[in-house]
Parts: C-alpha cells; structure tokens; sequence
C-alpha cells in the first residue's frame, strides 16, 4: 500500500541519483575541452563523445518506461546503479575516442534508467502535486551541475586532475545504489489506477501528447545544448565560461525550489510561455554581448530554461494521465535524442565557423564561431514562444466557452 511507503527517504534516494546524472553533465561539460586536448580529438569528435550520453539516455527511458510496471522500478534503479558505476569507472581509465564514447553511452544509459523509473516514482507518491514536486526532484538537475562545475573549477586550481573529479560521482552513486536497495516500492500510479496498456499506448495518438512530443525537442535543446556547450562556445569571449554554467543553473536552483507558487500562479502553460521569452532574451544576451553581459545573459537563460523540463512533464501526466510512464519516459526520450542530434550538428557546424574566420587566427576564429552557434539556437525558443502563446491563448478559450 501506498500509506506504507516511505515517501521522504525514496524521494531523497531520487534526488541523489539524479544528483550523478547531472554531476556527470557538469563535469563532462567542464572538462571537454581538456579531454579534447590530451586525447587529440576535433570539436566534432567531442561533440560526438558528448551527444552519446544523450543517445544512451532516450535508449535506456523508453525500455525503462516500456518494462517499468512490469519489472517495478525497484529493479530499474539497482540497474541505473550498475551502469553508473562502470561509467564511471571506465571514464576514469580512458585511454582515447572510443574509450571515451563507450564509457560516455554508459553513463548515460545510467541517466535515463534514473528518470525511467523516479519521474513516475514521483508521479506516483505525489500524485495530488506532480508539476511541484517534478521541479523540486528536477532540482538536482541543475543543483548537480553547479556543485560539478563549481568541484571542476577549484579543483582546477589547485592542480587535481580530471580523472579524480570524474571519481567524486562514486560517492552519490553509492549511496543511492544501497537506500533504494533497502527501500519498499509502491506500484506505479497507472497500475494502480487500473488503467490497461493498451489504454496507456492508445492515449500515446493523442494530438496533444504528440504536440508535447514536438514541443519537449526544442525545451531540451534550448536547455541541455546551450548548458552542455557553453564553456566550449564561449571560453574565447570570457575566461570564466564555465562559471556561466555555474550561474545559470544556479538561477534553476532558486527557480524550481520554489516552483510551487510559481505554477499555482501561472499555470504550467502560461509558466512554459513566460519561460520561453526568458531563454530567448538570456541567449540574445549570450550571442550578441561580452564582458559582465555575459553573466546577466545567463541569469535571465537559468531563470527561462528553469522550469522546461519537470513543467512539460508534469503538463503531461496532469492533463493525459493515462500516459502512464511510457507518456512521461517518452517526453524525457524526444529531448534528449533531438538535443543528441543537434549536438552533432552543431560540432561540425562550429568546426566550419571555426574555418570560414580563420584568416584571422584561431583564438579569433573561435572568438566569432562560439556566439554565432548560440545565435543560430536562439531561433528555437523563438518558435517556442509562437508556439506555447498559441497553446496558452486555445487552452484558455476552451476553458471559457460555455457548456453546450
């Protein structure tokens, strides 16, 4: 039963395991560039090394929410523990490209396996506030991003190398692997609910759900690409990109933690809508300015992208519960397999930028190609905005009409 569950502590094992999913986020995002330089590898190369976490990530989600009610998501998470461990661990002892991209698929099918099974963990044990408690455990996301960029710069300082800071992910990664091995699992809220499977994937058709489908591929990228790049992108503008990283995510800290009030406000639509204009201002800012604009660009982009992800998923399992985890699970698999693919664009495109400006040296090449990229991005939470007004303006009017 339900009642008998110990909601607090499996919430706090969720928060820890998405607390590594996005330490690696972090630390990957701060230590690219080096990887790129001791193992000789492209942008390109790197921008593939990257995207892997990405593609493990929709691969590892959609099984995960496709066996979820049969399995339980007890066995999902003891999983998510084995893969993250060997992730880790072959990342520590890489010796070049392929190492690298193996240890990378790794980690992130640890990553997806995570949100399989704790996005409907959460659903379920909250299931009378989902949109607030999916931003509070959705949190630490970018919670671990700070906590990650923040361990790679001053530990850059001080001389520790990146294989050590890639070690520090074993310590979360132990902890959750033993509280939820000891922990009581409740069944997930579409079983107990007494909705059939084939109900769930006929709700799949729904034309709503496929607009969210279409919709979560430009909230991801927005978010997840930007964050993943921008030291990458803009280290030849400033010589703290990485702190820009820092900040931004620590705006979507203080957002989601009081996500609560926000939506109650809003509305998930008018909430995903004002978030848009935000994003699209912050990354006007990051392209077209520098020096401190930088950082005032990335605060309005933290507080713009911060309530995307756990928004449009909790929009999904209020308004189309019938979903169930395969609805939620395939939502977190469009964004990131559309980030994946514009991951891999994008580092060939910034190789070609790099190129095309080379007549004036390197350093200035990559000076002029980093803000170019993020300008070409800026494109998508534009259409966002058409998009989520229009949404936002129908859902309302529907509400108004009168009963027939």
């Amino acid at each position: 039963m339900l009642a008998n569950v110990q909601k607090k502590q499996l919430f706090v094992a969720s928060c820890l395991a998405l607390l590594v999913t996005s330490l690696s986020f972090g630390i990957r995002a701060g230590i690219l560039g080096r990887l790129g330089v001791q193992f000789e590898l492209n942008t390109q190369q790197l921008g593939t090394i990257a995207a892997t976490a990405f593609w493990g990530f929709p691969l590892a989600i959609v099984i995960g929410g496709m066996v979820v009610d049969a399995i339980g998501m007890k066995k999902l998470l003891v999983a998510a523990f084995v893969f993250h461990l060997i992730g880790i661990v072959l990342t520590i002892f890489a010796t070049g490209y392929w190492s690298l991209f193996i240890s990378t698929l790794l980690i992130g099918i640890a990553n997806g396996t995570v949100e399989a099974a704790c996005n409907p963990l959460v659903a379920t044990i909250y299931s009378d506030n989902k949109t607030t408690k999916l931003n509070h455990f959705h949190l630490w996301f970018p919670g671990g991003i700070v906590i990650g960029t923040l361990l790679v710069f001053f530990l850059d300082k001080v001389g520790i190398g990146w294989q050590v800071q890639v070690g520090l992910m074993v310590i979360p990664t132990v902890i959750y692997g033993y509280l939820f091995s000891k922990l009581d699992f409740p069944v997930t809220e579409r079983v107990a609910s007494g909705v059939s499977s084939a109900e769930m994937y006929k709700s799949l058709l729904n034309p709503l759900f496929l607009l969210f489908i279409i919709l979560m591929f430009g909230t991801a990228i927005t978010e997840l690409f930007t964050g993943q790049w921008i030291d990458v992108l803009l280290k030849n503008v400033t010589d703290n990109a990485i702190l820009l990283l820092t900040l931004e995510t620590g705006v979507m800290v203080i957002g989601r933690a009081f996500a609560g009030p926000v939506v109650h406000k809003f509305s998930p639509l008018g909430v995903l809508l004002i978030s848009s204009i935000l994003a699209a201002a912050g990354l006007y800012l990051l392209g077209h300015t520098s020096g401190n604009m930088l950082f005032a660009g990335a605060i309005l982009f933290g507080m713009g992208v911060c309530y995307f992800w756990p928004t449009m998923l909790g929009f999904v399992s209020e308004n189309l519960p019938k979903t169930g985890a395969v609805g939620m699970n395939l939502m977190g698999a469009a964004g990131m397999f559309a980030v994946s693919v514009y991951m891999i664009f994008m580092g060939g495109y910034y190789d070609k930028l790099i190129d095309s400006h080379m007549e004036n040296g390197l350093e200035e090449a990559k000076k002029a190609a980093g803000p170019e990229i993020i300008n070409v991005t800026l494109i998508i939470p534009i259409v966002l905005i058409v998009a989520f007004a229009t949404l936002f303006l129908f859902m309302k009017s529907k509400k108004s009409a009168p009963a027939a």
